[in-house]
This record gives C-alpha cells, structure tokens and sequence, in this order.
C-alpha cells in the first residue's frame, strides 16, 4: 500500500479528513466538488478559445446573409468649356539680305578637270577680273557700302598650351626598361633579397606587388606595395627594389617622361630533399 500513488482527492480519503469536523464549512465542499469545477473551467477554457479563433469566421459568415446597401450615385452634369485658341506663333522673318559688296563680283566656279565638251559653266575672263573681284555668284557692286574685312573674331590673348613637365605616364610610346633587360632585373632580385626570419618560420610564401614611378634620370621613386603578404617580406621587396640600378626611362614624343610601372616579387622557400 505504501508503493501505491495516493489520491488525497478521493471522497474516501475526504471523510477521513473531515472526520469529527464541521462539514457545512467551505473547506469540505471544495474538496468534495474539485473534480467538478476542475473540469467545467477546462471545458469553459477550451470553448472559450475556440470560440475567440473562429469570431472572424462566424463575422464573415453572417456578413454573407445580410444584403449591402447600394451606394447611391449621384450623376453631377459637368459643362466642358471650349479650349483656349491656339496662339499660331508667326513664322521668324527672313534673315537679312547681306550688304552688298563695295565692287562688282562675277561667278568664279571652282576649277574641275573635265572634257571640253563637258564644261557648261566658263570663268570668268581677265578683262573682267579687270573691273571685278571673284565671289560666289554674279552681283552689282554699290559704291557706298562700307568695306568689310574678314578678321579672326575674338580679342582674347594667345596663350601657348605646354605639357605638365611632371605628369606621371601609365602607357607611353616606349616602355621603360631595367638595365640589361626584365630577366637581369629578375636575376637581381633573386641574388639579393633576403629572406625574413619571422616569414621563413612561419612559413610564409607568395607574391609582393609593388608599383612605382621610373623618373626621366631612370632612378626608381613613389615605392608603394599594393599587395603583400607581410611578416617582413613587404618592406623587403620595398628594400631591394629601392637599391635596384637605374632603369632606361619611359620614351613619349621622342623625349623622357615619368612613368608608372607595377611588378611582382615572388618570395618562396626552397623544398628540403628528405
């Protein structure tokens, strides 16, 4: 019995309790009615919840059996009023006839090499030129029209364009070149670079980018690393590319010029045999 789950809400075990007790208090009543209220708050509970979910549902029914109400439209004449008339813009006068040369002009066609009896329009003949001035096409001079000459227009100063002495090129007509050539360039490399210890114990390989400007002298300036892999082998490429011989100058309109020129620096640990 003692292993057996006790159920302290049984009438049996109620009595027990209240044995030699008062029973019309309203400690005997809950006891004896718990099951009951439990139960019925549970089913209220459940009801009540399936009921707030279905409220839009059960709204959307009923709305469906009661007719809507017809909107009244109510039809307001409108009275459209003639559009404005179309102001017709007048045509622009027609440009003002030039003045007429101070001397007489005669056509003078331009010379075209054709056969004798192809030519219908003749020049015009010397003692004309005599008396008159060749011009596009045939017309009386006046005497009192002033004399115009055709002059540059404009009365700004003339200023000579000159190239910036210090532009920097990216692509010019020669390309500057490392002493002895790109493989002896490379060759230096190799002989001088050390490797860094902390680069050599961690293992580090790859390439170093650098970019620089080869001046008008072939002398190697604007060192700048546009891609490394760090632990010292940056500012070592930065080293041995600074102490580099002098380069053969980049070549624009037959003169030296400053140039941009990017390369790459390999660093890489030789395989021990095992």
């Amino acid at each position: 019995m003692l292993g057996q789950k006790l159920d302290i809400l049984k009438q049996e075990w109620i009595d027990v309790v209240f044995t030699d007790r008062n029973k019309n208090y309203g400690a005997y009543e809950l006891r004896k009615k718990n099951g009951f209220n439990t139960t019925k708050a549970l089913i209220i509970g459940v009801v009540s919840f399936v009921f707030v979910l279905s409220l839009p549902t059960i709204i959307n029914i009923i709305s469906g059996f009661i007719p809507k109400k017809v909107d009244k439209v109510k039809i307001v004449p409108v009275v459209l009023q003639p559009p404005p008339p179309l102001n017709k813009q007048k045509p622009p006068p027609p440009p003002p006839e030039p003045p007429k040369p101070k001397i007489d002009q005669v056509k003078f066609p331009p010379p075209v090499v054709k056969p004798d009896n192809e030519v219908k329009e003749q020049p015009p003949t010397v003692k004309e030129l005599e008396v008159a001035d060749p011009g596009q096409k045939t017309q009386k001079g006046d005497p009192n029209a002033d004399i115009v000459i055709n002059t540059p227009v404009g009365n700004g100063d003339e200023k000579k364009v000159t190239e910036d002495e210090n532009k920097i090129f990216v692509a010019v007509e020669q390309e500057p070149q490392p002493a002895g050539g790109i493989q002896k360039f490379y060759e230096y490399l190799s002989k001088n670079i050390r490797y860094p210890a902390v680069a050599k114990e961690n293992n580090i390989q790859g390439k170093v980018f650098l970019t620089f400007v080869v001046e008008k002298d072939g002398s190697i300036t604007d060192i700048k690393v546009l891609r490394g892999i760090g632990s010292g082998c940056d500012e070592e490429a930065m080293r041995v590319l600074r102490a580099a011989p002098k380069w053969k100058p980049g070549i624009q309109n037959g003169r030296p010029v400053r140039v941009q020129y990017q390369v790459p620096i390999s660093f890489a640990l030789q395989q021990e045999d095992q």
